[in-house]
């Protein structure tokens, strides 16, 4: 009888053990991390390039159609989550003049790629497609909502040009590109190769500028001996191309930027293709008044934009009031100023306008 309950006894407690070990194996496998055997990104490794500079051109239609709204610069990648408002630029300004929604944008860029096979990976709420020197290797364009699409691309190595195109038709708007070598190995760096490069010539300096005129504030001098990476132009003074030049080393963050005149620039590369862009001068023709008044002490050429060799919008008679809504200064002087004038808006030289009020609530720019 002892001998019965003991059996049994075993038996439970060896029933009992294989339970418990039973469990703890199920507990076990179901919180390990499970291994990826493939994903669609599989082989994606290294570190990821985004190359530099790239100019976005803007459309206020989903498909790149119409004109061109404004230009904006992307210094340092495309890689924007601009949710469901306005876009912005690569300095997180907003772009002006383009929807919320229903617009479309062309991003174009140059690099310079070490030979090797390449994963460039896209990812765009709504819709985008990327080509290489002209070759389409990506495209999501029609889509509706965020997808991230892969393509594997053997680079024999060089100078490429890079376009992306992109629309957000309603609701987020998502931008994201890069590239890593394939297969894990790293990355070679990827550095810039200018569609154009400018030296100073004729002249022992070359004014760079917040615009493209004559007028515009100076901020900064180019000199002759250096290669300036040119971005964009401007052709709007009339007499001569003006350039959008970068100044400075991107990798040690002392970039600037400004418009110099192709006069006194001997150009190299093919400025032919680097697209056409505005300034902020185009932007702020409905800045308000600011309490401040000028006095005109000659009869003074009224014009759309701070240059002489811009459009004339007519003329403002000698002892004239008018009202003073910017300025651009040189030398530390006021030099330009743009005034309101019987509904109007234009610029005429500051040296001949008698002021009353705090200059300096009058905006630089």
């Amino acid at each position: 009888m002892m001998k019965s309950r003991y059996r049994l006894f075993a038996l439970v407690v060896v029933v009992s053990a294989l339970f418990l070990w039973l469990m703890i194996g199920l507990s076990s496998a179901q919180t390990a991390t499970p291994t990826v055997v493939a994903t669609a990104a599989s082989g994606v490794g290294g570190a990821a390039q985004t190359g530099t500079n790239w100019i976005g051109q803007f459309y206020n239609t989903a498909d790149l159609t119409g004109n061109v709204v404004t230009t904006a610069l992307f210094p340092l990648g495309l890689n924007k989550n601009w949710g469901t408002g306005a876009p912005t630029d690569g300095n997180n300004a907003v772009v002006p003049g383009v929807n919320p929604d229903n617009w479309s944008a062309r991003f174009t860029t140059a690099v310079s790629i070490t030979a090797g096979l390449y994963d460039f990976i896209l990812s765009a709420d709504d819709g985008a497609r990327v080509y290489i020197d002209g070759t389409l290797i990506l495209d999501n364009f029609s889509n509706t909502g965020l997808i991230t699409q892969i393509a594997t691309v053997s680079l024999a190595g060089g100078t490429y040009t890079l376009i992306v195109d992109y629309n957000d038709k309603a609701g987020s708007a998502v931008l994201q590109l890069s590239w890593v070598t394939s297969a894990g190995t790293p990355a070679p760096t990827g550095t810039i190769a200018p569609i154009a490069t400018g030296q100073v010539a004729s002249v022992r300096g070359l004014a760079l500028r917040t615009g493209p005129y004559k007028g515009a504030s100076l901020v900064n001098v180019l000199r002759p001996g250096k290669d300036y990476t040119l971005l964009a132009r401007n052709t709007s003074e009339g007499l001569y191309t003006w350039y959008y030049v970068q100044v400075g080393d991107p990798t040690v963050g002392n970039l600037q930027f400004g418009w110099a005149s192709g006069r006194y620039l001997t150009i190299t590369g093919t400025p032919d293709i680097l697209p056409f862009a505005g300034s902020s001068f185009d932007q702020i023709d409905g800045a308000p008044d600011v309490g401040v008044t000028g006095t005109t002490r000659s009869v003074m050429n009224f014009r759309i934009r701070p240059s002489e060799r811009t459009q004339r919008i007519g003329q403002i008679p000698w002892g004239a009031t008018v009202s003073i809504i910017g300025r651009t200064i040189q030398d530390g002087r006021n030099f330009w100023y743009q005034v309101r004038y019987n509904g109007q808006v234009g610029w005429i030289l500051a040296a001949y306008v008698g002021t009353r009020g705090v200059m300096d609530s009058v905006p630089i720019r």
